[in-house]
């Protein structure tokens, strides 16, 4: 009688061959098996974990597709641990040279010295973060704004090429791995996933971008599973248990565990070799199987990296090298006059809907007066209009003048989105060949505009709805107390029914329970739903308040400087424009402009509405680091012979310290550099601690005299 074969070692050779399959198909593009050989051996393994379910393991090619999203419930936020910056990105090989030059002055290198750098097409997909433990695919989020993303683990789980655990034949995975990559769709997958759609009945998919990104977003990873996406690594912020001293060693060790790069990415010496990389990638752009908008090149040494750090927005070691821009023609319909969340009137260019780069291109910017008239546009012209950086449409000039008549059915045939009562809106241009000229009074609620360099300002800040929506808005976004359960139509709703007078109402929402119910499209679940984000996110560190209050030209980087420098809310609220121009960073415009902010009376109401809805400010305390500046004020004069000012000031800053641009009673430490000013003999006078470079060098724990 034949032995009956082990369960538990069948399912483990079962799960190592699938593994293997898969690694071939969606990594090596050469499958040596048939897809219904592949889905007997997927059912032989289903088979065996349904009859012993201790042999089910979480990184089994049968788990990969886990249970869909309870109805109306939304992906929980997760903070980056490492933030996902920008890229800044460069069109001109001028812009490009200049990136190197910078990065030189900075690290104090030799015109004459190599630099290596690590290439790679730059994916028009969905940035994403996993992160491994101990090997194991634990977490996966979405980009988001770089700062805080939502976790997706459970669709990129289906994503075939992502391993649900490392390839230990590559060597010994690291305790903990966060991988960052690109998840996209080949231009053929998404023509045969689009042909299927057609003969389901479904709608087309616009392109492979914004199919990816849907995709991701769906609540049924039963249905992700379906899309045909593949995931490239592009780097590794953090790694616990390995240790490596180039990005190219890095992606190398990441392609051994199973996490693979494109095949296009190259490790090149020198700035030429990158612009003849990207020269070259441009010429074979059609040929290359993924939409791509230019090549991103990134310095090799992560010792290097180190050294040159980030900015509150992008880091400062890799430059996204741009393609020139898609192009199309179409009619321009109308011109539009919107009014902005700050009052700012922007002119926005109405064309007869036209495809650019596998994008429907229905409306865009035209960005101020000046550049209408530079353009020399009238209605009813045929515009060129191109996709910048392939992503922002343009309206770069006139392709033929409109001329002759108007044509019959013009007006009829404006877009709907223009017309009230069946009548052009207040502040559209539409008539045949009329040129655009910007209106006296504003289009939303007719109060006189006022000039601001080469822009337009609706006055009405606390009056105008547009103004009162955006803000809103702002207030709620990402950038502010983070209420994603309510959207720009329900906002407008809101205001058209005497809900919200001001955006800061939006904390006093209890009090109209019933009347939010019987809005069309509410409801009882999505006032709970509502009600129950707001009530989480009362309590509000004090960077993100002052972000959400819609300061012109105070963001989230202002809004965390401000809040570095101020104990609270009320020292803010009563300095002097001096004492804020005194923070590096904020300059005499700005500092005006807080302090005129702070002082009016309508914006007192405002802070003082959020309080009484119960708003709550969180009070971060900056002292987290150990060392000898852990908590310490710091100023730096002269300059510094063997480091940049700016590495300088983030090595303080994060030991704990406190950067500040000028002397006082508060300051703890002066950095003397070469040919000091009036700052070292103020700090003398204050009794301040003088230290000279390599004093400051011995604090850091560094080679006095490098």
């Amino acid at each position: 009688m034949p032995r009956k074969p082990d369960p538990g070692r069948r399912a483990r050779e079962l799960r190592a061959e699938l593994e293997r399959h898969n690694r071939l198909y969606h990594v090596e593009g050469r499958p040596t098996i048939t897809d219904a050989e592949y889905d007997a051996l997927f059912r032989e393994l289903q088979g065996l974990e349904r009859e012993h379910p201790e042999l089910a393991t979480p990184d089994s090619p049968t788990q990969r597709v886990g249970a869909p999203l309870p109805e109306g419930s939304s992906f929980p936020k997760v903070r980056h641990e490492v933030p996902m910056l920008s890229i800044d990105s460069l069109f001109e090989e001028a812009e490009v040279r200049e990136f190197e030059d910078r990065i030189r002055r900075f690290l104090k290198l030799p015109e004459d010295e190599l630099l290596a750098y690590v290439v790679e097409p730059k994916f028009d997909g969905v940035s994403a973060s996993l992160l491994y433990r101990d090997g194991l695919l634990e977490r996966g989020v979405t980009r988001g704004d770089g700062a805080v993303g939502e976790d997706i683990t459970a669709n990129l789980r289906t994503v075939r090429n992502i391993p649900l655990r490392l390839d230990a034949a590559g060597g010994a995975p690291p305790e903990l791995l966060e991988v960052r990559g690109e998840v996209l769709m080949e231009r053929a997958a998404f023509e045969r996933f689009n042909q299927e759609r057609v003969a389901e009945g479904r709608t087309l998919l616009a392109n492979p971008r914004n199919a990816t990104a849907g995709a991701l977003r769906r609540n049924d990873p039963a249905e992700v599973a379906r899309y045909p996406l593949r995931f490239f690594s592009w780097s590794a912020p953090r790694l616990e248990g390995a240790a490596f001293e180039s990005h190219w060693d890095l992606l190398e060790a990441l392609a051994a565990w199973g996490l693979h790069h494109s095949r296009y990415t190259e490790r090149v010496e020198g700035l030429e070799a990158c612009v003849a990389y990207r020269n070259r990638i441009g010429e074979q752009r059609a040929d290359i199987p993924f939409e791509i908008d230019g090549v991103v090149a990134k310095l090799d040494s992560l010792a290097l990296r180190e050294r040159l750090g980030t900015t509150a927005r992008a880091t400062r070691w890799q430059f996204a090298y741009k393609f020139p821009a898609n192009e199309a023609t179409s009619l321009l319909r109308a011109i539009e006059v919107q009014v902005g969340a700050l009052g700012r009137l922007t002119p926005r260019a109405h064309v007869d809907p036209v495809e650019i780069g596998g994008v429907t291109v229905r409306h865009t910017t035209l960005h101020n007066a000046d550049h209408v008239a530079a353009l020399g546009l009238a209605v009813g012209d045929r515009v060129f209009l191109r996709r910048a950086g392939d992503v922002i449409p343009q309206v770069v000039g006139v392709a033929e003048p409109a001329k002759g008549r108007r044509p019959a059915g013009w007006k009829r045939d404006l877009p709907e989105e223009l017309l009230e009562d069946g009548e052009p809106r207040p502040g559209v241009v539409w008539e045949w060949r009329a040129p655009f000229a910007m209106p006296e009074t504003c289009p939303a609620c007719g109060t006189p505009l006022v000039a601001e360099g080469k822009y337009w300002l609706c006055p009405n800040v606390h009056g105008c709805r547009p103004q009162l929506v955006g803000r809103t808005l702002y207030l709620a976004g990402r950038s502010g107390f983070e209420v994603d359960r309510i959207g720009e139509r329900m906002v407008e709703q809101l205001f058209e029914a005497g809900l919200l007078e001001t955006p800061a109402d939006l904390f006093h929402l209890e009090a109209h329970r019933e009347e939010l119910v019987a809005l069309e499209r509410w409801g009882e679940k999505t006032v709970d739903n509502l009600f129950a984000q707001i009530e989480e996110r009362r309590d509000v560190p004090f960077a993100r308040f002052l972000s959400a209050l819609g300061i012109p030209e105070v963001g989230p980087a202002t809004g965390r400087l401000l809040a570095r420098h101020f104990g609270d809310l009320q020292e803010l609220r009563d300095a002097a424009p001096e004492d804020l121009e005194r923070i590096e960073g904020i300059g005499p415009e700005m500092a005006r402009s807080l302090a005129q902010w702070f002082a009016s009376a309508e914006n007192e109401a405002l802070v003082e509405r959020l309080f009484e809805g119960g708003v709550r400010i969180r009070y971060e305390s900056h002292e987290t680091g150990s060392g000898p500046f852990a908590g310490k004020t710091v100023v730096f004069t002269g300059t510094l012979e063997h480091m940049a000012r700016s590495e300088a000031k983030r090595t303080v800053e994060g030991q704990g310290g406190r950067v500040a641009s000028s002397v006082s009673g508060k300051t703890d430490f002066l950095v003397v550099g070469g040919k000091p000013g009036s700052k070292a003999k103020k700090a003398e006078e204050l009794g301040v601690t003088v230290l000279l470079e390599p004093e400051f060098r011995e604090h850091l724990g560094l080679d006095p005299t490098p």
